[in-house]
């Protein structure tokens, strides 16, 4: 089955869907996860695999410009406090 693609970006109907979706999904007043679940049939820890992903995609980029760069943002804070942990983990006798 294939995917459609947005004709103006390049993404896939379901990728474009995606980051509408983490752009808003507080909105929906229910959990996350099973909003996921319901909208996308994806569990959790798959979603956010192809939501990271995307934050390397240009298309995705053009499509949520805001949300991809604090994504972005939040992964390569999140990369560089794992990199600290494990670096002071190594470096103690």
């Amino acid at each position: 089955m294939s995917e459609s693609r947005l004709p103006h970006t390049g993404l896939s109907d379901r990728d474009a869907a995606l980051l509408d979706f983490e752009a808003s999904w507080w909105q929906a007043g229910g959990s996350k996860d099973a909003e996921i679940r319901q909208r996308f049939g994806l569990s959790a820890p798959r979603y956010y695999q192809i939501l990271n992903q995307l934050l390397d995609d240009p298309d995705a980029l053009a499509h949520q410009p805001l949300l991809v760069k604090r994504l972005r943002r939040l992964r390569q804070s999140r990369q560089e406090s794992r990199s600290a942990r494990n670096l002071r983990v190594r470096a103690t006798p």
